[in-house]
């Protein structure tokens, strides 16, 4: 009964599902599946165009790691895996020997995918592997929709990196389940992969599936295969987005025979009930189209290409020494002292228990420092090593550091030996700090913090709100959603002022139309740090129509006119009293369009002691013609400022009208003659005056 309960077709995949309960979740996400989708079909007509396929241009092999979760862990072989492999391997390739079993009718859609599968022969920290990882947990299932089966605080196992090998996890899936996919960018990176339910393995325990098509199903999912019936409900208005599949009303359960027909095709040769992408028995699933094969090396080059430059089908060579640098732990990419204390990450790679090494570590060109480690580190056990001090100067430095001597002899493998550390150090800055961006970039003093290595803040001379540059940030192109990229300032002080201020120019815009509802959005963050980077403090944040300098969409890459920057201006004063700060300028990637900063400047106000004793200061005095009244703190509710002679007669005013602008008003009395004037400053509840001498 169990057997049979789980082996419904309509339980078979749970991918769909848990993609339209994260739509429901955030339904930012389906819009952005709608953009990519259109993105995508352009790739395709593109390759199609060119006739580019893995098959015959470059065929890409994948590192699978099988990440075995289960109470019982005899329920599954590593024969079962072995062959599992060997089934997604041939029917990607297209030659398992079903394929022959595919009718005439269809014999010209016949699709052979150039995308092949290894177990992974290295882990993330290239130490050997098998490819399979056994995990034994206390859960008797997992629930598809929580996805705790990936994660190893909750019972599963945490990911491999996801960019360099494709996660399998083989668990027991609660409800009938047999298995279930992530799309590309369709939720958190570390959940990226396929999970199955053990009994659907070759040789498994779920009647008619269990010769190992599920992963065939779900691996089509990943490279962003849609079911073949389109997902409607029997309405035959869905679609699985790929030209030469027939419509079909519904998942096929059994394993037909001959032509079939439905009310979505009801002619001859009928619905492709052989398709991996249907729910279809084991036994008779014997194909991808050529347009499936076209849609997946499409998405496979566009979203997961990255796959193709890991190193985890090639086996590690062991060697007897070797020691190898795995991170400069510390310091950070910017230091605020010109003392710091490297911190590395030790790793023995070597065969022999690893009781010595030399390890050395320079910045720049200069002197070498040398360091000896000693102590007992088994064959790919790691250490956390404090080395000796070093002092530097300001400036933009590299650090190196590197080892050798592993046990008094030779290193033999000495590729892994160092590491280096871009690294900035300069003394705070004096205000005001201004920033256009026509020379060096990154200007002195300011750094880049791109921790994906990807796309990140760039000069342009594309752009401009004054001179000929800005700086911009890629978001049309960039469509890894979340991505952060920090633009940060030089150490500022401003201890001892009255007030501090941070301004700039900005442009920006959105693909999608900015009144949107729930639309993953750009975000552009300004953050202030009085650590030195360590923490941060947001200060300012916008995203969508509040962030827009361009009010319709655009589905170019954005450039703004002249006209399309609007000023910021945020208050700091409230952090005078720590003394020095850092700016950070924030984005956060939504994949709409790119973003452009130009005239950063952070300035600092410190008032004259005469005019914060007085709070109201007319000068020069006495003055040949030129006067300026001053204000402290700034006059909430002026009216106006008037100039009276001793007659009594009005001489000079200024209204104020609306929201007072300003703390300062300037008058010329060059040509009124020489004697006593009276200074009138009217508020709304009060009113002030001062005498002064005309020369």
């Amino acid at each position: 009964m169990f057997a049979t309960f789980r082996a419904n077709a309509q339980d078979r995949c749970g991918t769909m599902e848990l993609l339209n309960l994260r739509f429901t979740k955030q339904p930012s996400l389906k819009i952005m599946f709608d953009q990519r989708e259109l993105r995508l079909k352009e790739v395709i007509r593109q390759r199609t165009i060119a006739g580019k396929t893995l098959k015959t241009n470059a065929q890409v092999t994948i590192p699978v790691v099988f990440h075995v979760v289960l109470s019982r862990q005899t329920q599954v072989t590593d024969a079962q895996i072995m062959a599992q492999l060997d089934t997604i391997n041939k029917d990607y390739a297209g030659l398992n020997g079903s394929a022959s079993r595919i009718p005439s009718y269809f014999r010209s859609l016949f699709g052979q995918s150039g995308i092949q599968f290894c177990l992974a022969q290295r882990t993330p920290d290239d130490a050997p592997s098998t490819g399979i990882v056994r995990y034994t947990t206390t859960r008797s299932s997992f629930d598809y929709t929580t996805n705790q089966v990936k994660h190893a605080e909750s019972g599963g196992a945490d990911a491999w990196d996801t960019d360099k090998y494709l996660n399998i996890w083989i668990c027991d899936l609660s409800g009938g389940t047999l298995g279930y996919a992530t799309f590309p960018d369709d939720g958190v990176k570390d959940e990226q992969g396929v999970a199955i339910d053990y009994g659907s393995l070759p040789g498994g325990n779920v009647t008619n599936y269990n010769e190992g098509k599920t992963l065939t199903h779900e691996i089509g999912h990943y490279f962003n295969l849609y079911h073949i019936w389109g997902d409607d409900n029997g309405n035959c208005t869905g679609t699985d987005e790929v030209d030469d599949t027939p419509n079909q009303s519904n998942s096929t359960g059994t394993c037909p025979a001959g032509v079939v027909t439905d009310r979505c095709t009801p002619n001859a040769p009928g619905i492709m009930y052989q398709n991996y992408m249907d729910y279809t028995s084991d036994g008779c699933l014997s194909m991808f189209t050529k347009m499936q094969v076209a849609r997946m090396e499409a998405a496979f080059t566009t979203y997961r290409s990255l796959l193709s430059l890991s190193n985890g089908c090639t086996p590690v060579d062991v060697k007897n020494k070797d020691a190898s640098l795995k991170s400069i732990r510390q310091p950070a990419q910017r230091i605020c002292t010109n003392t710091l204390t490297p911190q590395v990450t030790l790793v023995n790679k070597g065969k022999e228990t690893l009781t010595s090494v030399i390890i050395h570590a320079a910045i720049d060109n200069g002197t070498v420092q040398d360091f000896t480690w000693t102590g007992s580190l088994a064959t790919y056990a790691e250490t956390s090593v404090n080395l000796s001090s070093l002092t530097t100067v300001e400036g933009n430095h590299v650090l190196s550091i590197y080892t050798s001597n592993p046990n008094g002899a030779a290193d033999e493998d000495t590729s892994n030996d160092g590491q280096s550390l871009d690294l900035i150090y300069y003394k705070p800055f004096n205000t005001p700090v201004s920033e256009s961006f026509e020379g060096l970039f990154p200007p002195q003093g300011w750094d880049i913090v791109n921790q994906d290595a990807s796309s990140t803040w760039e000069k342009t001379t594309s752009a401009a709100k004054t001179g000929s540059a800005s700086v911009r940030i890629a978001n049309f192109g960039n469509e890894v959603v979340g991505q952060k990229d920090y633009l940060r300032s030089p150490t500022v002080t401003i201890a001892g002022t009255d007030s501090a201020f941070v301004s700039f120019q900005v442009a920006a815009a959105t693909y999608t139309n900015p009144s949107a509802q729930g639309n993953v959005w750009d975000t552009l963050q300004v953050l202030i740090s009085t650590d030195c980077g360590q923490t941060y403090t947001s200060i300012y944040k916008k995203w969508g129509s509040d962030l827009v300098t361009r009010s319709t969409a655009t589905r170019s890459a954005f450039t703004p006119t002249v006209n399309e920057w609007r000023r910021e201006e945020i208050n700091i004063s409230n952090y005078i009293a720590q003394g020095e700060v850092l700016i950070a300028f924030l984005n956060t990637n939504g994949n709409e369009n790119d973003i452009f900063l130009d005239d950063i400047n952070i300035r600092t106000v410190t008032v004259n002691p005469n005019l914060k004793e007085a709070g109201f200061l007319v000068s020069p005095n006495p003055t040949s013609g030129l006067v300026s009244v001053q204000f402290y703190p700034h006059p909430e509710e002026l009216k106006s400022v008037s100039i009276y002679n001793v007659a009594g007669e009005k001489v000079a005013e200024k209204v104020i009208t609306g929201e007072v602008g300003s703390n300062v008003y300037d008058f010329n009395l060059t040509y009124y003659p020489a004697g006593l004037y009276i200074v009138k400053a009217e508020f709304k509840d009060r009113v002030l005056t001062k005498k002064i001498i005309k020369n």
